[in-house]
């Protein structure tokens, strides 16, 4: 059983920064893709970005490309998600999730290959 556990959510006026941070618990030595993920009201989970189990490789969709910045630390089992020029439309309840792999892997941005999440931390943006 694999938990996440979520921080950094907050309120931000528009075009200020937060850094979310995801912790990983239980199989510490294990390789996971990690993404992360936001869900608005009345919307479906949409894909933020992406790091391999290495952070070698990152993903993320267009509206946040420049802006955003995912990173992990596997030696602290944790993965986060630097967001700078935050805009309203990028307020969400954003979500942490892990995808164990025993190969080599790329990115994820289809929610549906990802077997674990975070509860979620709020993230508001105001103008």
């Amino acid at each position: 059983q694999v938990q996440l556990v979520e921080s950094g959510g907050g309120l931000v006026q528009a075009g200020g920064s937060l850094r979310l941070s995801c912790a990983i618990f239980g199989r510490s030595f294990s390789r996971y893709v990690m993404g992360w993920f936001r869900q608005a009201p009345a919307k479906e989970r949409e894909f933020v970005a992406s790091i391999t189990w290495s952070g070698g490789s990152t993903d993320y969709t267009d509206s946040v490309k420049g802006r955003f910045t995912i990173s992990r630390d596997n030696a602290k089992n944790a993965v986060y998600l630097q967001m700078n020029s935050l805009k309203p439309e990028d307020t969400a309840l954003y979500y942490c999730a892990a995808q164990m792999v025993v190969s080599s892997s790329g990115t994820y941005s289809d929610r549906y290959k990802y077997a674990y999440w975070g509860q979620g931390t709020q993230v508001t943006v105001s103008s």
